[in-house]
């Protein structure tokens, strides 16, 4: 049986990629496998991913890795498969109807009565952060940054080094992969491959607060 905490123990932020080794085929369908099912707030899924594997791809996303973002470039550059987290800019209501009619194709929704359930559900949610809170991007973003430690622990149980990436210019990524013109906007991005020797942070320790300042049990 797998042990969870081993993995959380032993993955790390990589630093350095080995640009000669790929990520196997299959391992890559399993990547996009855990991004699709990854946990939204009322299934809500406000992203779109991008994913690099190849140079000029890569190429394209490393360009918002220039100037005071450099240190992130090598890594963009050589890591076997790189994926950029977009948000919704906006959650509009075609994309609520599109995500509930695929509810009900993969048989979730067997009623009109748990069709409608649903819908009124999520647009009660959803309507509060558009209208009430006014924080629907923000909200959005959040339900992203869950997809984000989907990919890092399940990379990590793969075999797959991976490194998040928040240090890039967005609004140069944006430009350059045309998100606005398609109502999206870059949140983060993660370099995935396997580790160089030259990756300093795996021959560090981990290092976390102890378990007395950060878990409080009732």
């Amino acid at each position: 049986m797998m042990n969870i905490a081993d993995i959380a123990l032993s993955r790390h932020a990589t630093k350095a990629f080995d640009p000669a080794r790929k990520i196997p085929a299959e391992l890559a369908g399993q990547i996009e496998t855990l991004l699709r099912f990854s946990p939204s707030s009322t299934n809500a899924q406000p992203w779109h991913f991008f994913i690099a594997d190849n140079d000029a791809g890569k190429a394209r996303i490393a360009k918002a890795a220039q100037g005071a973002y450099g240190a992130n470039e090598p890594k963009i550059r050589n890591a076997s498969h790189v994926v950029v987290f977009c948000t919704r800019a906006a959650m509009d209501d075609a994309h609520l109807a599109a995500v509930l009619a695929q509810e009900a194709r993969d048989g979730r929704l067997p009623t009109d009565e748990a069709r409608a359930n649903q819908h009124r559900g999520r647009s009660f949610y959803v309507n509060m952060h558009r209208f009430e809170r006014r924080d629907a991007q923000h909200w959005m973003e959040k339900q992203v940054y869950l997809a984000v430690g989907t990919l890092l622990l399940g990379a990590g149980a793969l075999g797959i080094d991976a490194c998040p990436i928040e240090g890039f210019d967005q609004a140069l990524l944006d430009e350059e992969l045309g998100l606005r013109e398609r109502g999206l906007t870059s949140a983060v991005i993660v370099a995935l491959g396997y580790r160089s020797d030259d990756d300093f942070n795996a021959k560090l320790p981990k290092s976390r607060l102890p378990t007395e300042a950060v878990i409080t049990r009732l």
